[in-house]
């Protein structure tokens, strides 16, 4: 049992007998009304889409889940091979496990996969990858001086809001959970 305050992106939990996967979650909070989980649920075995509510105090119970670290290595078609870093085996993981890993993964990242009774139900991405800028606007003089930013198209395909002293072939930290731009990378 956990409280609704722990969820977090890619949990597996039991939630009206059926075991579902937090596609997302958020504490909402508003004036002086008490804080409420706002969370987006996927039915593991359906793939249905539901959002609902829960109070930061709610006990939710988790299923026994294996949690394995594997590495990705490339996307064939509409699956994600991923390797086990002990025995070498590739496993194929379908895209609707894998969520919007596409945008942040390029290759030889480390992602935990989530199993019950041998199923791959969930993927936990890094907290933070490396990509670099492809596409984003020149810098323009001066325009550092007020708190701006600007679009930039990331080696994957995702599109991040940046500071306006990025340039083209940049490496930048991402942070997965948010999808917003932390710093350059070292």
């Amino acid at each position: 049992m956990i409280k609704a305050f722990d969820l977090k992106k890619g949990k597996v939990i039991h939630f009206q007998g059926d075991l579902w996967r937090v596609e997302d979650v958020s504490i909402m909070s508003k004036g002086n009304w008490r804080s409420y989980i706002q969370a987006r649920l996927k039915h593991v075995k359906t793939g249905r889409s539901t959002d609902t509510r829960f109070s930061t105090d709610d006990k939710i119970e988790t299923p026994f889940v294996e949690t394995k670290p594997y590495e990705y290595l490339y996307r064939e078609g509409n699956d994600f091979i991923v390797m086990d870093p002990t025995s070498f085996d590739q496993l194929h993981v379908p895209a609707e496990v894998m969520g919007d890993a596409h945008l942040y993964l390029k290759g030889n990242e480390t992602v935990t996969l989530q199993s019950i009774d041998g199923k791959i139900v969930a993927c936990e991405l890094p907290n933070t990858v490396e990509l670099t800028v492809t596409d984003t606007t020149p810098v323009v003089k001066g325009a550092t001086a007020t708190n701006q930013s600007k679009d930039a198209t990331m080696e994957t395909g995702l599109r991040v809001r940046v500071p306006p002293f990025i340039e083209n072939g940049e490496k930048l930290r991402i942070d997965t959970r948010t999808g917003e731009y932390l710093e350059r990378a070292k």
